[in-house]
C-alpha cells in the first residue's frame, strides 16, 4: 500500500480514538484542537523520533513563554497607560522575540513548534477568558495554560507518532 493511502487510514482512525478520549474519559486532560495542531506539526517536522522531540519541547517552551507573557500582561499596569491591546501586542512581540533568539540553542531550534505552543496557549486563554486570571495562571490545575497546553502538545505528538508508525507498518511489503 502507498504511504499516503496507509496514512489516510491510520490518521483518521487514530483521530477517532484521540477525539473520543479528549471528549470522554480524558476530558479536561488535553484539548483535541491543540493536540491536532501538534499532531500536524509532528508530520511537518519529519514524522520521526527527532520530530517528536522537537514538537514536544517546542510546544512546552512556547506554552511557557505564553504563560510568562500572560502573567506580565496581568502583573504590570502598562495597559493602563498605553491601552491593553497595545500592551498585550508588545508583550507578545517580546515573547516571540525570545522564542526566535532561543532558537540559537539546538533544543529550541524548531521555531514553528514553539510558535504552535504560543499560539495555542493564547487561543485557549482568549477563548476561555475566565482562565486569564492570576488565580488560574498561578494554580496547579488543568485550567492553567502552562499545564494544559503541554499535555495537549504531548498528546498530539504521541498520536502523531502512533498514526505514523501504523501507517508505515501498512506500507511494508509482506
Amino acid at each position: 500500500m502507498k504511504n499516503l493511502n496507509a496514512l489516510s487510514i491510520s490518521i483518521p482512525l487514530t483521530g477517532v480514538v484521540a477525539t473520543y478520549l479528549a471528549l470522554g474519559p480524558l476530558s479536561g486532560i488535553y484539548l483535541i484542537p491543540v493536540a491536532f495542531v501538534f499532531w500536524g506539526g509532528f508530520f511537518a517536522l519529519g514524522a520521526d523520533g527527532a520530530a517528536l522531540q522537537k514538537i514536544i519541547v517546542g510546544g512546552i517552551f512556547g506554552a511557557l513563554l505564553a504563560w510568562l507573557t500572560a502573567l506580565a500582561i496581568l502583573t504590570f499596569p502598562i495597559g493602563d497607560i498605553v491601552g491593553l491591546p497595545v500592551w498585550a501586542a508588545l508583550a507578545v512581540g517580546i515573547g516571540v522575540a525570545v522564542a526566535v533568539i532561543a532558537a540559537n540553542i539546538p533544543l529550541f531550534a524548531a521555531i514553528p513548534a514553539t510558535v504552535f505552543g504560543i499560539a495555542t496557549s493564547f487561543g485557549y486563554l482568549l477563548q476561555t477568558p475566565d482562565v486569564m486570571t492570576m488565580e488560574v495562571l498561578t494554580s496547579v490545575s488543568l485550567q492553567n495554560s502552562v499545564i494544559l497546553i503541554p499535555l495537549s502538545a504531548i498528546a498530539g505528538g504521541v498520536f502523531g507518532l502512533i498514526s505514523g508508525k501504523w501507517g508505515a507498518a501498512m506500507t511494508r511489503e509482506a
